[in-house]
Order: structure tokens, then C-alpha cells, then sequence
């Protein structure tokens, strides 16, 4: 693809081309488990790799693979290069974190380095399912470089997994600092980029080998797909191909029509979702039963000037998680059921403003002790800010939160 604006590229990524005399505007959707050839040599060849096809749907799809090229070439920092990234459709996010990491050799006897502050499954997928692989996974404040550089050089890790914006509590990752920092003790550099997309930043640009999305969120858009995605260079992709054949965490060709359907709208979304969401963070940190706003685009934020580094004037992202003053479980569950406009959902990413309760929902799986060491209270919040006015969403905020005062 010509090197077009990003905007542009998700308009027409992904398009098919046909050898007949006509070409659909939109891809087709293809159902079919399996595919048939005129000769058996030429089955022979898709079998072996010697030309391009498709013989079975846990060994690609073309609806599938045309997603995948339209968020590869959304990640391609160099813009159209033909040694560039190579995208990877999964099922779901966390198919997809953990084919990556597999992928980078994080298998028995090697070392898994991570932030701290990751979602809650992601922690519980290295904890839980990585450790009794006999992988040995050490956490740090990935906001800290001088931390990571240390924690590198110690463990030489096989990886190094982080998040661009961290979930919940908006922490920045150095993505270059920390790019140097894994490659300097022989780690892979995997980033979850899901907050962010490839609209705010592009980070194999910046030094990562991986970047990891939840198609689920912005890059579908409308809480109607399940499904995730890796973009890396061939040789990692062909990895990660290989585990998905094995283990079968395929996105089925109709999700994948539907994210492709997303990804076209992607850059108008996400220049409304952040100019609300900087809106919002003004707005909360002004209100009276708001102790504390998350977002990185407020002066504020301790890594705004990173915020800037990384993303430019292309915005600070759709996320926003605020505390709210003195709140317990109850009172927040007041809040939530006092909510007429915003949706109480587990998921974020979509055209309308959802909440979520982390300590409840996206981090219960967390010990207590463990959510109050990366920061987690029992009042915090987590606002995924819809493309809705952003006088209607705070109003609806604010009657809500009048409902947790005394």
C-alpha cells in the first residue's frame, strides 16, 4: 500500500482484488472449513508453503487475512516497505498475548519480565497459566526505565511484556527507552497497544517486536466481535501461525468481516473518543466527589511530557479512571445503578460510554493486598468515553455520582 495517511489507509486497507472482470468494494465474507484445487500438485504447493491459498480454516481464511493486512498496514511504521509487519488473527486478545509469547520463546526454564500494571487476565495468564508451564515471571513498574533497565540486565528475561496505556490506571510505557532496555539483555519487546491503536502510536516504529491488540476494542468498535491480533515481522508471525494451528484460537471469518468493517472508521472514532475523553478528565478533576483523574493528557499526569513524546497532537487516548472521594464497594454500586446514559460493561472500545469497576470486574481476580500495590482502590473507576456529546456523558456522571454522597 502506497504510503497514505493513516486515516486514508484504514478507508481501503484490507480490500481484495479478484482476477475477474469485476472487484466487490466491500471483501466478501468466507465461510468455508475447507478449499478445493483444480490439481493436486497445486494443493501440494499450498501445503508446503510455495504459494499463497488456503486449504483449511485453522490454517488461514481470505476474510480472515484480510483483516489482518489492513492492521498490519496500520502498524507499518515505515509505511508500504514490502519487508513490512505481519499481522496474526486470534480469537481473542488473550489468544493472542498468549500465542505471542510463546511465539518469543517464553517457554520452561525461561524468564518472563512484565508491568506491573497489566490487565487482570493478563496478570493471571503469566501467574497462573505461564508459571505452571515452568516460566519464571517477574513484575516492575514499567513507568520507572531505570527499574526495567535493572530488571533486564538481572533476569535476562525472554520478554519483555508491556502496555502502551497501562489498564486501569493510564501509566505510559517509554516505548523507546524501554525498546533499548530489552534488546540490550537479548528480550523480545511485546506491547499490548489496545489503549492506544495504531492512530495515537505506531510502536514497532519505536523498537517493539510484537504489538499486541484486543480487535475486541477500538479496532471494531462496536462491542460485536470478540477477537485479537498480532502484528510482527515474518519469522514471529510464522511462530505464532504455527501455535494457531495447533492450538485452534481462530477469529471466525464473520468476526473478522465485522473488525474489517470497524477498522474503516477507526481514525474518526478515535479523534472523538480522546477529544471527549480530555473533556471529561477536565471536568471530573473539577468535581467535588472526584479525589483523583487518570489521564494522561491532563498537565497533571505525572507522564504527560512522555504522553506528548508518544503521541504527538494525535490525541491522549479514549481511557479515563477516576476515584471516587472516600467510596467503598457500595458506594460505587450505587454509582454504577444510578448510571441512565453510560453502560456498566466489561468492555471498552465502543461508540457509547462504558464503565467498568475494576476491583469487581476487569481485576477481581487479584488478591486485595495485590490491587492495592499497583494501585487499584476500592473507589477507582474506569470510563471508556463514547463518541456521544460530551454534555450529556457528564451529566449523566454527575447525577451518578450524586448518589454516592452520604
Amino acid at each position: 500500500m502506497k504510503a497514505w495517511h493513516l486515516s486514508t489507509k484504514a478507508v481501503h486497507a484490507g480490500r481484495t482484488t479478484n482476477e475477474d472482470d469485476f472487484t466487490p468494494t466491500v471483501p466478501p465474507i468466507h465461510p468455508a472449513v475447507t478449499y478445493t484445487y483444480p490439481s493436486m500438485d497445486a494443493l501440494d504447493d499450498v501445503f508446503a508453503g510455495e504459494r499463497d491459498g488456503y486449504v483449511y480454516a485453522r490454517y488461514g481464511n481470505p476474510t480472515v487475512t484480510a483483516f489482518e493486512d489492513a492492521v498490519a498496514s496500520l502498524e507499518d511504521g515505515k509505511d508500504g516497505r514490502e519487508d513490512g509487519p505481519s499481522a496474526l488473527a486470534f480469537g481473542s486478545g488473550m489468544a493472542a498475548v498468549y500465542a505471542a509469547l510463546l511465539a518469543v520463546g517464553a517457554t520452561q526454564g525461561s524468564t518472563i519480565l512484565a508491568a506491573r500494571d497489566l490487565y487482570g487476565a493478563t496478570h493471571t495468564l503469566l501467574t497462573d497459566l505461564m508459571t505452571s508451564q515452568g516460566v519464571s515471571v517477574h513484575f516492575v513498574d514499567a513507568a520507572d526505565t531505570t527499574a526495567v533497565e535493572a530488571a533486564c540486565a538481572q533476569l535476562q528475561p525472554a520478554a519483555l511484556l508491556v502496555e502502551t496505556i497501562s489498564n486501569p490506571l493510564l501509566k505510559l510505557a517509554d516505548l523507546p527507552a524501554l525498546a533499548e532496555a530489552a534488546h540490550n539483555s537479548g528480550a523480545r519487546f511485546l506491547v499490548d497497544s489496545t489503549f492506544a491503536t495504531p492512530v495515537l502510536v505506531r510502536p514497532l516504529a519505536l523498537g517493539a517486536d510484537v504489538v499486541i491488540h484486543s480487535a475486541t476494542k477500538y479496532l471494531a468498535g462496536h462491542g460485536d466481535v470478540l477477537g485479537g491480533v498480532i502484528v510482527t515481522n515474518r519469522e514471529l508471525r510464522d511462530r505464532a501461525h504455527g501455535i494457531l494451528k495447533l492450538t485452534g484460537g481462530n477469529l471466525s471469518p464473520h468476526d473478522a468481516w465485522l473488525a474489517l468493517r470497524g477498522v474503516r472508521t477507526l481514525a474518526l472514532r478515535m479523534r472523538e473518543h480522546c477529544a471527549n475523553a480530555l473533556q471529561l478528565a477536565r471536568w471530573l478533576s473539577d468535581h467535588p466527589r472526584v479525589s483523583r483523574v487518570h489521564y494522561p493528557g491532563l498537565p497533571g499526569h505525572p507522564q504527560h511530557d512522555l504522553a506528548n513524546q508518544l503521541f504527538a497532537d494525535r490525541g491522549y487516548g479514549g481511557m479515563v479512571s477516576f476515584e471516587i472521594a472516600g467510596a467503598s464497594q457500595p458506594d460505587v454500586f450505587r454509582f454504577f445503578e444510578a448510571l441512565e446514559l453510560a453502560v456498566p460493561g466489561t468492555t471498552l472500545g465502543d461508540v457509547h460510554t462504558l464503565l467498568l469497576y475494576p476491583a469487581h470486574a476487569s481485576h477481581r481476580t487479584l488478591t486485595p493486598e495485590a490491587r492495592a500495590e499497583i494501585g487499584i482502590s476500592d473507589g477507582l473507576v474506569r470510563v471508556s468515553v463514547g463518541i456521544e456529546s460530551i454534555h450529556d456523558i457528564t451529566a449523566d456522571l454527575d447525577q451518578a455520582l450524586a448518589a454516592t454522597r452520604p
